[in-house]
């Protein structure tokens, strides 16, 4: 599998956590209270699967890369996709700090984890949009096969680093798990 197809199939994981934040936010908000068990999962999912695995790829390989090729970093679509990673990572802090306000049980904290979830949602939908419509497509059309055949070993090493074997089996399940409980009645978007 060519690196950028590798990177779009991990979107489409990272899409299905984004479509279940906005469910979990539309419930908060309704005054329901999901599994904190289902809050913690995710936000674990977040930090391995699309910061530790996913965003790595990105950052500290498939960027230079096209840096390298010549693709601009600060005026271009380089530098607007990190200045999004930041931006996520910022949410995603701030939905584990009001998990954390949730379990001590301070009032609004649901709320809170509502809004950054719903933001953070948000964000990845649209960060994945400019991935794959606009820089994977630059990175197919500039990138030599060489580099990225070397980019797809790079890519494996990271996948045994960081998700070893079987972690992608237990996030599967846990996708699957959390899109019955939450999405089975809706509508893809």
């Amino acid at each position: 599998m060519k690196p950028v197809e590798e990177l779009k199939e991990e979107h489409r994981a990272i899409k299905t956590i984004a479509r279940i934040l906005l469910e979990i936010s539309r419930r908060l908000e309704a005054g329901e209270s999901p599994e904190v068990k289902d809050l913690n999962d995710i936000i674990d999912f977040l930090k391995v699967f699309a910061e530790s695995c996913h965003h790595r790829k990105e950052e500290k390989f498939l960027f230079p890369a096209l840096e390298k090729a010549g693709i601009l970093r600060e005026e271009g679509p380089v530098g607007v996709i990190l200045k999004d990673h930041e931006c996520g990572r910022g949410m995603a802090r701030e939905m584990e700090e009001a998990l954390d306000r949730m379990i001590r049980g301070e009032e609004r904290a649901g709320l809170n984890f509502a809004r950054q979830a719903r933001a953070y949602a948000e964000l990845l939908l649209n960060h994945i949009e400019k991935e794959d419509n606009i820089l994977f497509p630059l990175a197919e059309n500039h990138l030599s096969q060489k580099t990225q055949t070397d980019l797809g070993k790079v890519f494996k090493k990271i996948e045994k680093e960081i998700a070893g074997a079987g972690l992608h089996r237990i996030f599967e399940r846990l996708l699957d798990r959390l899109e019955e409980k939450y999405l089975r009645n809706e509508g893809s978007p």
